[in-house]
């Protein structure tokens, strides 16, 4: 492949990509030793130091702009991945700019790919600029979403990169203007955006949701917007959020549409229960294997209520935080049908956000979840929803877990043939409370130890209590801790396979690696 050619698919691939990427071709001496590289392509979110763009990056050697990186480290790691073609990773290290404006001081760590005949370098700063930046980029990533601004007096439009993405754009080929906008919108969506300009003028916030066509798909947009305002009224700088919102408008519409079909198909219980289950995995994708997380391994399995025509509210979660922490949650959102799974997802999609940009603490999660729920009812007029939950975060290298809880069972910890309920601490419902106080609760978790989170279709029964109902679960993780079984979460799921009549179940079994354990 061609220079040309090599250069104009690697800036397609890097396009798409978020972070900051650039592709070098190396160049030789006579003798065929690398003496310098070109920079070739940059993703688009790639802005050095010194305030130089990716684009403007494209041509130029790196002894001409960087000569502090000639013979350093990332110089070799260069050179090296071109002549073995592995992957390298160089840092955390120290890198000072020639720049006069440049940050004084500045750690990086750069990840070295081989790409064609050249390299992918990447790179991330570590100091606190470089996270709130990630911070927001993460955040416009996970809300599909991205801000806007726009200076009245002067004319100047700034976009962020979020925005760009919703209307598949080149930043280099700046805002759209809004009769760019109209163009796209679908001609029946026209008056919507008319209506809310007649508002904004009214010194009313905007908020619309309207449809533009992009590459011959249907995009639902949703814009919200705001002005700084002078004495008389007139807007002096307007600020606004795009959100891309066509999956939950697709997914509005499916919900919609399996509720109706369940209502049509009502007296069949078997077509309702497969309805259910559908719904049900749109919202809740079960894992079919354990996964892997840094220092545990998950294990997940979802029990649908055998009498149920309704979908039910119980869901689980098991990520890696942004801390490095591994989080894990169960829950159950009270009442059944198209309400509680809706409340389930926005739990189990506000958490994993939380988790990544926010924090990774236990009663903090809980609290923002509260937060959520209680609010959605404040803002509806209506009672708010409720709903359980507990979450715990894993620390892989202190091997310690701490929990909070909110109106759950707690975690089941088993230990050499000895299982215990962990110390249960305070916790009132999520919604039922404008301002509760969350209080958490730690323990020792090593190689060796099961521990079971599950909801309470697994233990409660209308024909025995409680504690009649958690006596087998319990002989179970007895039995299977004290056997030291190879797969003892696949072991330890497969006998927990008798379904509530009456309730879904949720149930999410970990158990730490040993030592030198991997990643899935």
């Amino acid at each position: 492949m061609a220079g040309g050619d090599w250069a104009s698919v690697a800036q397609q691939i890097l396009d798409a990509m978020p972070g900051r990427h650039i592709a070098l071709m190396p160049v030789r001496d006579g003798s065929g030793r690398i003496e310098d590289y070109v920079f070739m392509a940059a993703s688009p979110a790639t802005v050095d130091l010194s305030g130089r763009s990716g684009a403007e990056m494209l041509g130029m050697r790196v002894r001409e702009i960087y000569p502090t990186i000639v013979d350093g480290p990332v110089w070799d790691a260069w050179r090296e991945t071109i002549a073995d073609g592995r992957p390298r990773q160089v840092g955390p290290i120290p890198y000072e700019s020639p720049a006069a404006h440049a940050p004084a001081d500045v750690t990086l760590t750069v990840q070295v790919r081989p790409l064609g005949p050249g390299v992918l370098s990447s790179w991330a700063r570590h100091d606190e600029e470089s996270r709130l930046g990630e911070r927001v980029a993460q955040t416009e990533r996970l809300g599909n979403l991205g801000w806007g601004e726009w200076n009245v007096i002067t004319g100047e439009v700034v976009w962020s990169v979020g925005i760009y993405r919703i209307f598949e754009r080149a930043p280099a080929d700046g805002p759209l203007s809004r009769t760019d906008v109209d163009a796209l919108t679908l001609p029946e969506d026209l008056p919507v955006r008319r209506q809310a300009i007649e508002s904004f003028g009214r010194g009313e916030t905007v908020d619309m949701t309207f449809r533009v066509r992009l590459g011959g798909r249907v995009k639902h947009i949703r814009s919200i917007a705001d002005a700084v305002r002078d004495a008389d009224g007139r807007p002096v700088r307007v600020y606004g959020i795009i959100q891309d919102v066509t999956a939950h408008e697709t997914n509005r519409a499916r919900l919609a549409q399996v509720e109706q079909q369940l209502h049509e198909h009502r007296r069949s219980l078997e077509a309702e229960h497969r309805l259910a289950v559908e719904l049900q995995q749109i919202v809740l994708p079960i894992p079919t294997a354990p996964i892997d997380l840094p220092g545990l391994r998950v294990a997940v399995r979802y029990l649908p209520a055998v009498q149920a025509q309704r979908v039910g509210g119980d869901w689980f979660h098991a990520a890696v935080a942004g801390d490095g922490s591994v989080v894990l949650a169960v829950g159950d959102v009270a009442g059944h049908g198209v309400r509680a799974a809706a409340a389930m997802a926005q739990l189990r999609h506000v958490l994993a956000a939380l988790t990544v940009t926010t924090t990774s603490e236990p009663a903090e999660l809980l609290t923002h979840l509260n937060r959520l729920l209680y609010a959605g009812g404040t803002r509806s007029g209506a009672t708010s929803d409720t709903a359980s939950a507990v979450v715990a975060r894993y620390d892989p290298i202190a091997a310690v877990l701490v929990w909070a809880q909110a109106g759950h069972p707690p975690p089941l910890r088993a230990r050499g043939g000895r299982t215990d309920e962990l110390d249960r601490p305070a916790g009132p419902l999520l919604g039922a409370l404008p301002e509760p106080q969350y209080g958490t609760a730690a323990c020792s978790f090593i190689p060796g130890d099961l521990l079971l989170f599950y909801t309470d279709g697994l233990v409660e029964h209308r024909d025995r209590t409680m504690e009649e109902g958690l006596a087998p679960v319990v002989a179970t993780l007895d039995r299977t801790s004290a056997e030291r079984r190879p797969q003892p979460l696949a072991d330890l799921l497969a006998q927990l396979h008798h379904a509530n009549p009456h309730d879904d179940t949720c149930v999410l079994g970990a158990r730490p690696l040993p030592t030198g354990g991997g990643h899935g």
